[in-house]
């Protein structure tokens, strides 16, 4: 579900998330627009209006843990898990935890990658958002959602700043809601 199809239709806090993310074309490839979001982060107002709006909508779900998805999702979870008064878990990338962890491999269009979460991290029953930058094909998030279910939680829902207009028509990730608060900025939209 995008944010405007969920009460925030005309709310100024989106019109200034969106603007203030850059696009970067032929990164980190030829023909791909990337959706810098250090430049939101660049932007108190805008940062805050996207923390602003995962906080307002996770305060009551009595949500018990964020997991963010390495390494975007560790720039906006931190801040949500606090501002509900949640843990974070980071989903790292293979060998970057001290440890015993739990791994998950996802595909991704150009290969295959793996996600990892420390063992005991989670608790049995515990209820989980997890959280990302952007969503395109929902491999990485879906990823994020087996972990966190092989751990024990309960993955209630996923959040991402961008999402692509393609995922409008499937607002779930292998059976988890998805909620995005913006679709792509185009680069004649930049200038």
């Amino acid at each position: 579900m995008f944010a405007e199809e969920n009460g925030l239709k005309g709310d100024p806090r989106l019109q200034r998330i969106y603007q203030a993310i850059n696009v970067v074309p032929h990164f980190p490839k030829n023909g791909i627009m990337f959706q810098d979001i250090t430049t939101l982060l660049l932007d108190h107002n805008a940062f805050k209006d996207t923390v602003d709006i995962f906080v307002d909508r996770y305060r009551d779900m009595h949500i018990s843990v964020v997991a963010g998805i390495e390494a975007r999702g560790f720039l906006f979870g931190p801040s949500v898990a606090l501002g509900i008064g949640a843990k974070f878990v980071p989903l790292r990338k293979p060998h970057k935890l001290p440890g015993e962890v739990f791994s998950e491999k996802y595909s991704l269009e150009y290969g295959t990658d793996c996600l990892e979460l420390h063992v005991g991290a989670i608790q049995p029953g515990e209820r989980a958002i997890v959280i990302d930058d952007l969503v395109a094909t929902g491999g990485t998030l879906s990823a994020g959602i087996r972990l966190l279910e092989c751990a024990g939680a309960e993955v209630v829902e996923c959040a991402c700043v961008i999402g692509v207009p393609e995922v409008k028509g499937r607002c779930t990730l292998i059976g988890k809601p998805l909620y995005v608060l913006v679709e792509p900025r185009q680069l004649d939209q930049c200038f």
